[in-house]
């Protein structure tokens, strides 16, 4: 790409020079909750994909869309309210505006929060012009009466400006002929900033062109250089493969200017508090130009907030509405579960035929029948329903602007532990998959916040431990039936859950308090308006993004696992099996525990996938080599009571199933996540020390009762 260096009126500016291109790539930029991913899905439609940013743990999202003839790359950059970056989110978006190689960068701002959302913009175009702001949510604005005259803020800005409103498919026809026709402008705003500043920047701009080669607007480095802005150094030093200071001239322009800085009593910090300033006052006088109206929410929004935040309102409302999304959830999930397994073992009967008519050996054909293809199609008959309806729901409550509100109102519980209040939503999404909170706790902004969220998302119970607990609960615990024994069970279950994030809490202060220690973040809680969700994007972003990346990482765990516990079943050892050996060895650690040898050994193969873990008691306690599907209530309840299962032995297995080690899948995305097996290594640990610390004593205290 060729690149000229201009003079305008407002000053010197890097530009590049139209080019032709059979593609022409343009990025998606823009603060959280401005429907970014409206615009985005909107372009795109199904042409899109979605990875990880290059040697970061931050998910991408490209896509392709074709306009008069002509293909588009779009390139969906993470939210964040600042090229100062203060996340792993944040910094990949400012590498990939600085480095990405994109022809031109569509900012999305709300037109309700328009001198909020400039900010990042003016930041934007201290990088290059090459600038189309996307004003989105301007029927919301209307609505509380804001409005925006983009024919004046395209003129102060310089750059085009398309009013849209995306959830109504409005304005996507006038962005693609934007982009369409874009051009470098001639004049783009400048953010000016006080005049020893600005001799500061002067001083450093010409040597940095020359030096810089069209790498980086010489203008942003020099800022960069006099704010101290380290973590931007760094990655303009990493391109360029030197320091700054050490390209010619550069060294000695910037000694010259920050003599300048220093005559005037400015240091860095000073300077830093200078721009800062200065960006949110030329937002303020741009806004004062463009848009009219005082905004504000609707007084019908106001009552339901206050009723959704309000000390007595909120924790109620919030239990409500986890009881019925996990009620939805179970109920829901029932048939489809039956009817997966049913399929499977269908398809299962076929395989066996195959591998029958194909002449395999018997011991090969079991290894794969009764052991791979069990395990595998048990796992996804009982994950994927939960997911598959736990994941939309979870989904229309964040795109509905209730979550946010959830973290507003247990900030304060986290923040006393010494984590963040951001905690809360990814123990939320912990509920359906541990392996999919953990990926989610990359929404902290705070390395060590992060990783406390990281640590401790498995202390909730998953999707695959409900079976569990609820089958403990409905046989052991809880003897009354009809519409009673349903609330006492529902009561039960949350008890368990409640016991889940309790331990969350504790453990999260205690790591705070030692390993992790460090004061907590004030991150930026925003609480968006409410929105209507549309339901067809909701569904497929929840199953694209979350439901078939963990079905496909449980999967493959599954697999192999399966072949594992049928080789333990059906290998001879001294007085049985592998398997009986096992449950024999464990059972003095297991009654310490007030449960036995064969629940610790089917915790502990049941690693892969919880879902594993009472089929594989059915298989010891029945000492058959078969892997064995979840039986009727009645006959898994005589099984277990022949085998000496008491209320303790239930409480015990369920407080156990709560707080034990993370499956295999999660385990291996904190690996991926925190890049160690250390850190793996310890989530593992956590969570099972306190669980066998608790049963240890509740079995104790049972034999001291009798």
């Amino acid at each position: 790409m060729g690149l000229t260096y201009t003079s305008t009126g407002a000053g010197a500016r890097l530009s590049a020079a139209p080019e032709s291109r059979a593609q022409v790539r343009a990025a998606l930029a823009g603060n959280p909750n401005v429907g970014k991913s409206t615009v985005f899905n909107g372009l795109t439609g199904l042409h899109q994909h979605t990875g990880n940013w290059s040697g970061k743990t931050v998910t991408s999202a490209a896509g392709t869309y074709e306009y008069e003839g002509r293909r588009y790359a779009l390139t969906d950059i993470p939210g964040a309210y600042s090229l100062r970056a203060a996340s792993a989110e944040e910094a990949a978006a400012r590498d990939f505006i600085l480095f990405g190689g994109a022809d031109l960068i569509v900012v999305v701002c709300d037109a309700g929060a328009l001198e909020r959302n400039l900010s990042l913009a003016l930041q934007i175009m201290e990088v290059t012009p090459r600038v189309i702001l996307a004003v989105n949510m301007m029927d919301e604005a209307k609505k509380r009466g804001i409005v925006v005259d983009t024919a004046r803020l395209s003129a102060a800005l310089g750059v085009p400006v398309v009013p849209m409103a995306a959830r109504r498919g409005r304005g996507f026809e006038e962005l693609r002929c934007a982009i369409a026709d874009f051009r470098p402008p001639e004049y783009a705003y400048v953010t000016r900033f006080s005049e020893t500043v600005e001799r500061a920047v002067n001083i450093l701009e010409m040597p940095l062109f020359n030096a810089l080669e069209g790498m980086c607007d010489p203008r942003f480095a020099a800022l960069r250089l006099l704010e101290g802005d380290k973590a931007t150094l760094m990655a303009i030093e990493e391109h360029l493969g030197r320091p700054l200071a050490e390209l010619p001239g550069v060294g000695e322009a910037l000694e010259r200017a920050r003599e300048a800085l220093a005559g005037s009593g400015l240091g860095e910090e000073d300077v830093k508090a200078e721009l800062i300033t200065g960006l949110y006052k030329a937002s303020e006088s741009i806004v004062a130009g463009a848009v009219t109206g005082r905004g504000g929410y609707d007084a019908g929004q106001l009552r339901v907030d206050r009723l959704l935040t309000r000390r007595k309102t909120a924790l109620p409302l919030m239990l409500a509405t986890l009881a019925l999304v996990f009620y939805i959830t179970v109920a829901g999930a029932n048939a489809p579960s039956d009817a997966l397994h049913a399929l499977f073992e269908w398809a299962g009967a076929r395989l066996d035929g195959a591998l029958m008519a194909a002449h395999a050996p018997d011991v090969l054909r079991d290894a794969i029948v009764a052991g791979v293809w069990r395990v595998l199609g048990y796992v996804i008959s009982v994950m994927l329903p939960p997911m598959a309806i736990f994941f939309p729901m979870f989904t229309l409550l964040e795109d509905l602007g209730y979550l946010p509100r959830v973290a507003f109102n247990l900030d304060a519980c986290f923040r006393r532990a010494g984590a963040c209040g951001k905690q809360c939503l990814t123990m939320a999404m912990g509920f359906g998959c541990n392996a999919a909170g953990v990926v989610g706790c990359r929404i902290i902004d705070s390395r060590r916040e992060r990783l406390i969220a990281v640590l401790t998302n498995s202390l909730v119970p998953c999707n695959g431990r409900f079976p569990i607990l609820i089958a403990l609960i409905t046989m052991f615990l809880v003897t009354a039936e009809g519409v009673w024994g349903h609330i006492l069970s529902a009561a039960a279950l949350t008890g368990f859950i409640l016991l889940g994030v309790g331990a969350t809490l504790t453990l999260s202060a205690i790591l705070s308090g030692t390993l992790l220690r460090g004061e907590p973040s004030s991150p930026t809680l925003e609480l968006p308006p409410f929105r209507r969700p549309k339901i067809g994007e909701v569904i497929v972003r929840s199953a694209l993004d979350r439901t078939l990346f963990v079905l496909g990482r449980a999967a493959a765990a599954a697999a192999p696992a399966g072949l594992i516990i049928w080789l333990a079943a059906n290998i001879p050892a001294p007085g049985g099996t592998v398997l009986t050996a096992i449950t024999g060895a464990l059972d003095p650690a297991g009654r310490a525990l007030g449960m036995d040898g064969v629940i610790l050994t089917a915790f502990i193969l049941g690693l892969p996938a919880n879902e594993t873990v009472i089929p594989i008691m059915i298989m010891a306690y029945a000492a058959s080599g078969t892997f064995q599907g979840m039986e009727s209530t009645a006959q898994l309840h005589a099984l277990l009571a022949a085998n000496g299962w008491t209320w303790v032995t239930a409480v015990c297995t369920g407080i156990f199933t709560v707080l034990h080690w993370p499956c295999a899948t999660t385990l291996l995305t904190i690996k991926k996540e925190t890049g160690s097996a250390g850190w793996a290594a310890l989530a593992a640990l956590l969570p099972t020390v306190m669980g066998a610390a608790l049963c240890a004593l509740i079995a104790a205290g049972a034999r001291l009762l009798g």
